[in-house]
């Protein structure tokens, strides 16, 4: 049955809850509600937001706000909308964070807009800008390198889940989420940080994904990228981090 256009507004705040973004995305890509009824956002494109593989998969606005949208839109995207460019996004918002999932999104000054209707069928296209996946793995995309900046910006995945920090100069760096929990005093906003790890750097953006990171070079701590060994047959797990 055809849902009612009156009955959509209760149907989004019912999606606001816990999964809701998720819900909300299979029922747009199955056809059940327009996106175009979803709430609306507004605003200026400061930067693309990157995978620490250098996959666009949001935008940052100039007021804050993080947009997320599935990588297997990102060429559209940077097709579509540049740095400095007006948008306008229908989606759903975080409760207690400037952050958005995106099902759609508009470039205000074409009317350009790109839907997210599902992934397509087999591996994405990638775009000459873009390099082959890297051998090293997800936090390996680029060279190992050292940067230091001032921590502009708190970062976040999809989930609203802290996964790392935009500095001054541009740079993304990514951290697992339980990593960046860990170092979160580290990580404040105003906090000079230096960081080593696979640097990535396109005409898109920079990106790092974060091995050490601490207050300067001689005190860095190690980030753990992957999960803990087993422990030996016969021992218990060891609890875990308070």
């Amino acid at each position: 049955m055809t849902p009612k256009p009156y009955l959509v507004p209760l149907a989004v705040v019912l999606l606001a809850g816990a999964g809701g973004l998720a819900a909300a995305q299979v029922i747009a890509q199955q056809g059940g509600y327009d996106p175009g009824q979803l709430p609306a956002f507004h605003g200026t494109v400061q930067q693309y937001d990157l995978t620490p593989r250098g996959d666009v998969d949001g935008v940052l606005l100039a007021d804050g706000t993080e947009v997320h949208f599935p990588p297997h839109l990102g060429l559209q995207v940077t097709a579509a909308i540049r740095p400095g460019d007006a948008v306008t996004i229908r989606g759903l918002k975080a409760r207690m964070l400037p952050l958005v999932q995106a099902m759609a999104i508009t470039a205000d000054k074409s009317g350009t807009t790109i839907t997210d209707d599902g992934p397509p069928a087999g591996p994405p296209p990638r775009g000459p800008q873009e390099p082959p996946p890297p051998p090293g793995g997800p936090d390996m995309a680029g060279p190992p390198s050292t940067v230091s900046g001032i921590v502009k910006l708190r970062l976040h995945g999809p989930r609203a889940d802290f996964n790392g920090v935009l500095l001054d100069d541009g740079t993304e760096l990514h951290l697992p989420p339980p990593e960046a929990d860990r170092l979160s005093d580290q990580l404040q906003p105003g906090r000079r940080i230096t960081a080593r790890g696979g640097l990535f750097a396109s005409g898109l953006g920079r990106v790092m994904g974060v091995s050490a990171i601490g207050p300067s070079a001689d005190q860095l701590t190690a980030v753990a990228v992957g999960p803990p060994p087993p422990p030996p047959p016969g021992e218990p797990p060891p609890p875990p981090a308070p």
